[in-house]
């Protein structure tokens, strides 16, 4: 396979008596667009949170970049940008001083953070509301000053869970082509979805997972395999190909009776 930005051994998650993530192995090849796909409640926001270091998994381990995420944390989140779903921001800042104060945080020299900040705004499309607080913002702007915020120290890994999720298309086609241009570049992106036509049209590599399992993972292609999408190739592997929604809702439509 090449150089891993990821590596995940055996890593488990419970919540109680619910298993989240049930022993999930994963290697993930550097400089490539990674699509974890999967059902809702599949364990992909779990599983991203272990790996980004934002949740303890109950076993298992995970390398980033060649650093253990607990035991040299320091390293590896110098070396990730992430922007995790329902994402808090200090929301009584405005864009630009969030990015200010994010990229200082950083240890970036100011004249640098502010450099990288015009930029960002600017291709994003939020200059013109970089002096209004965070907290007016529409649900894409928050995505997209979150991700500049990601992206702001220039990680190796960037990690997005379900980023296009209530984003108008003009946003989300804004989005896509800082994401394409970031992994052309040589970086990794790893981003969870629920959406296979998404999945389909972004990414190069991907992993599917369902009920806290890896169920497959290799090139988009190979995934894929002899089916006519990758939705249907998704359908086939987590057991619901040949699920009739409506075989019993013959009740259904028309009016009442």
């Amino acid at each position: 396979m090449g150089e891993s930005a990821v590596r995940v051994r055996g890593l488990w998650k419970r919540f109680g008596r619910q298993v989240a993530v049930a022993g999930v192995d994963l290697e993930l090849p550097a400089g490539k667009f990674i699509g974890l796909v999967g059902p809702n409640g599949a364990g992909k926001t779990t599983t991203l949170s272990m790996v980004t270091g934002l949740l303890r998994p109950d076993q298992g381990s995970v390398e980033v970049v060649g650093h253990d995420v607990w035991r040299d944390p320091v390293e590896v989140k110098a070396r990730i940008g992430v922007l995790p779903e329902g994402l808090r921001l200090f929301e009584r800042l405005s864009g630009r001083e969030l990015l200010a104060y994010s990229g200082r945080l950083r240890g970036l020299p100011g004249a640098e953070v502010d450099k990288r900040a015009t930029q960002l705004l600017d291709v994003l499309d939020l200059a013109g509301s970089q002096h209004k607080l965070v907290v007016d913002y529409s649900t894409g702007m928050r995505k997209k000053i979150g991700l500049a915020a990601a992206l702001l120290h220039n990680p190796e890994v960037l990690f997005l869970d379900e980023p296009f999720e209530g984003v108008d298309p003009v946003s989300a086609q804004t989005i896509r082509g800082v994401l394409e241009r970031y992994t052309a570049s040589g970086a990794t992106v790893v981003f969870s979805s629920h959406v296979m036509e998404l999945v389909e049209s972004l990414c190069d590599w991907v992993a599917v997972m369902a009920a806290g399992r890896i169920r497959a993972t290799g090139p988009l292609a190979e995934v894929r395999g002899d089916a006519p999408s990758l939705q249907q190739a998704f359908l086939e592997l987590v057991g619901a190909g040949g699920r009739d929604a409506g075989s019993d809702l013959d009740w259904l439509g028309g009016g009442v009776r």
